[in-house]
């Protein structure tokens, strides 16, 4: 005989049917001494309706029943209903007519093992002991896979995506059928439209849900530290490389990294890039030791990098590992049923946060909200709306509580406007002339880029 069962876990319950009360209590007495816990069905209907009823860690069962004593068809026939009502419950079948093409239709049918009669104790005993482990394995696997997808439902919920006008309805539908995987993702779309807040809600859909989301403005990172930031290094790499440095996608390890800004890289990062992404390797700087990494990356730009790789800014062959996937966003111009319910959502935030008793909007309000372009879109709604709720007297917001600019065309009275307000517009009309390129705005302000990026997060843009 075997060893007795591991009592680690609760003690492994059987079922045995078959239609002779003397083959029932040989294994009812061999099977109780081996540790198990037995429970008897002497017909198929009994069968079927234990299996529906209670929970087992294997069966045992006989192909033949009443109807015939040589076919096994009742018992070949009962094996779809017991996959049925429990798709990870083994059942082992038990013949003395066994054969070949008997066994192969058994398992076709969903049998994981089979013996024939008379059996040898021991085998008999391997069998199930066998099968208990590989069900309770399966059990234990579906659990977790059924508990990952409430997680990851649980989580992209707590990511809130507000879009329910009909340009959003095609990007919700594709984020759904992307999310769960581990496809790479380009997120486009002019600034302020949500592209990190689409690669939070893309995070939390998938398998990598538990794990980093490492955020990276890769317009904010020059030469000089790219490879640091985004690798790291040793230390004594260089002069101020004092202790060893953890780069940002040896931190996503298993998770995501977002990559926002991906059009404001230069050719030599790229490249440096692009070596990562194909190798799933990186090296620390001053070290030649490799280290693998498993993340996915979601990236994000405003410009056109189709129309940067033909004017030889960006290379084609990282623009094809970047964009598996291409989620483009609609400004919010182009999804103006959304805004009331963006600034609902915002004024509730922001009323919260503040502690103001506002219900709403009034009439004025909500038509100024509904008529402005909203160059800077959903996040210069967003600070809109706080600076309306800091305003706010009473418990409804009024048009008055707002700070607006409307472009009034080249005769617009500047000297009403205050410096900041005129700076902002600056830097909208740069941005927007030059699609959305951060360098070439900078330029053209004559400012450095990390200086325009700072103007861009004090004005929201």
């Amino acid at each position: 005989m075997t060893a007795p069962t591991d009592t680690t876990e609760n003690p492994p319950r059987v079922l045995v049917a078959d239609d002779q009360a003397a083959i029932i209590d040989a294994l009812r007495l061999l099977l109780s001494d081996e540790g198990f816990e037995v429970e008897t069905a002497r017909s198929p209907q009994q069968l079927v309706t234990a299996v529906e009823s209670r929970d087992f860690d294997v069966v045992l069962m006989d192909l033949n029943y009443t109807r015939d004593t040589t076919s096994g068809r009742e018992g070949l026939d009962l094996l779809p209903r017991l996959q049925s009502a429990d798709g990870a419950l083994p059942v082992v079948v038990m013949t003395a007519w066994g054969s070949v093409e008997g066994a192969v239709e058994a398992m076709r049918r969903g049998a994981r093992d089979y013996v024939e009669k008379p059996w040898d104790d021991a085998r008999l005993v391997h069998t199930l002991r066998t099968q208990v482990e590989l069900g309770r394995a399966l059990r234990r696997t579906m659990r977790l896979e059924s508990e990952n997808r409430a997680l990851r439902r649980d989580a992209s919920k707590s990511v809130e995506i507000i879009a329910e006008s009909a340009a959003m309805q095609p990007v919700r539908r594709l984020m759904e059928r992307v999310g769960p995987s581990d496809a790479n993702v380009l997120v486009t779309g002019e600034h302020g439209t949500g592209k990190e807040l689409v690669a939070r809600w893309l995070h939390a859909s998938s398998a990598r849900a538990g794990k980093p989301l490492v955020i990276v403005n890769m317009g904010g990172l020059s030469e000089g530290v790219f490879e640091s930031e985004l690798f790291g290094h040793v230390k004594g790499a260089f002069t101020d490389a004092k202790a060893d440095r953890v780069g940002r996608f040896e931190l996503a390890d298993t998770g995501t990294i977002f990559l926002d800004e991906i059009g404001n890289m230069s050719l030599s990062q790229q490249a440096k890039l692009l070596r990562v992404l194909q190798s799933r390797e990186v090296e620390r700087v001053g070290s030649s030791r490799p280290r693998r990494i498993d993340v996915r990356v979601i990236s994000a730009t405003n410009a056109d990098l189709r129309a940067e790789v033909a004017a030889g800014r960006f290379r084609e062959d990282l623009l094809y590992r970047l964009n598996t996937v291409e989620i483009h966003l609609p400004s919010l111009r182009e999804r103006r049923d959304d805004v009331p319910l963006l600034a609902a959502h915002f004024l509730r935030l922001h009323a919260a946060r503040y502690r103001k008793p506002l219900k709403g909007f009034d009439r004025d309000a909500l038509q100024l909200l509904l008529s402005h372009p909203w160059p800077g879109n959903v996040r210069e709604l967003d600070h809109a709306v706080e600076r309306a709720v800091l305003m706010a007297v009473g418990d409804a917001v009024r048009a008055t509580d707002f700070a607006l600019y409307v472009d009034r065309g080249a005769g617009a009275a500047l000297e009403e406007m205050t410096l900041e307000a005129v700076e902002k517009v600056l830097i909208q009309k740069a941005l927007a002339r030059w699609n959305g390129n951060v360098s070439h705005a900078a330029q053209a302000l004559g400012l450095s880029r990390s200086a325009l990026y700072r103007r861009m997060a004090q004005y929201g843009l």
